[in-house]
């Protein structure tokens, strides 16, 4: 019983969660769009060396192969592109791990994400915004009933969040920089320059830079948000596709679209499940889920 008592109120934090997250994207101005589930492409997840995604689940429907989302950053796009607007979709995500990756302790391969995109915006800007939101978070949880009864305060966000080079973090914690990193911070932190996928724009002023960045949660916790300025001109979205080697048919439609015009943007996405495992210091996110998404683990129903 202690357990399952434990169980409702991690899903009560969740809850919190989600409901603070309507509200303060609702407030920021934000159009709320409903979540995509199939499209002719998604998210590649590489050049990413972080990835271990097995494969892309796919399946038939009235002779088209349509692919599950592993994220709806390529709709995002052209939700930009149509809208002119700031967007934001609580998206469901299927990242088909490997079974070793339940180890991490941080990963699932279902789960969902508070993805979020802004026109004509910069890195700077989706900061401002993300640590508005987690100074608001942590201020309307400092009233929930749910962490008296996990016996643990609510994490008090201190902003601005400091901002680290992923090659200051390397020659400091090494290549698998981390968690270590994420060790020795009390507050969340910003890791910029990844070399990641084609739609995280590289820097014109400093080719080999990327204008992205990851936040990661302090006291072990690790990656919490991952985003970018975008790549939006044609001729530079088929370079970067071109040199991660990516079969052009797969993304055919996304390119018809960019030929015919994105706008600049900015954007993230920040799970949902990793936030609350955050939050109610949980030691696996599998602890955090009524229905476990684990890699590696059977699914019992």
């Amino acid at each position: 019983m202690a357990d399952d008592a434990r169980l409702v109120g991690k899903l009560s934090v969740a809850s919190d969660v989600i409901s603070a997250t309507v509200e303060f994207f609702h407030e920021e101005g934000f159009i709320q769009l409903l979540p995509v589930l199939l499209g002719k492409s998604t998210d590649p997840l590489g050049p990413d060396p972080g990835s271990s995604v097995i494969k892309t689940a796919e399946i038939e429907y009235l002779g088209a192969q349509l692919r599950l989302m592993n994220s709806m950053i390529l709709h995002k796009q052209v939700a930009i592109k149509k809208l002119g607007k700031k967007i934001w979709i609580l998206s469901p995500n299927i990242r088909l791990e490997k079974g070793e990756r339940k180890s991490t302790k941080k990963h699932l391969f279902e789960f969902t994400q508070a993805d979020f995109e802004i026109p004509n915006a910069k890195k700077e800007d989706v900061w401002a915004l993300v640590e508005r939101y987690y100074k608001k978070l942590g201020k309307r949880l400092r009233k929930s009933e749910a962490f008296p009864a996990l016996g643990i305060e609510p994490f008090r966000f201190k902003t601005p969040f400091k901002v680290y080079e992923t090659h200051e973090l390397e020659e400091k914690f090494g290549a698998d920089w981390e968690i270590p990193a994420s060790l020795k911070a009390k507050q969340p932190f910003w890791a910029v320059c990844h070399k990641r996928e084609f739609y995280d724009k590289e820097d014109p002023a400093n080719p080999g830079h990327y204008l992205n960045y990851d936040l990661v949660y302090p006291l072990g916790f690790g990656e919490a948000l991952s985003g970018g300025e975008r790549e939006n001109e044609y001729k530079r979205i088929l370079e970067r596709m071109g040199r991660d080697r990516l079969g052009m048919d797969v993304y055919s439609a996304y390119l018809k679209e960019a030929e015919q015009g994105f706008l600049p943007s900015a954007g993230a996405g920040f799970g949902v499940e990793r936030l609350v495992r955050f939050l109610t210091q949980e030691e696996h996110i599998g602890g955090v889920q009524l229905f476990r998404r684990v890699p590696g683990e059977e699914i019992t129903i």
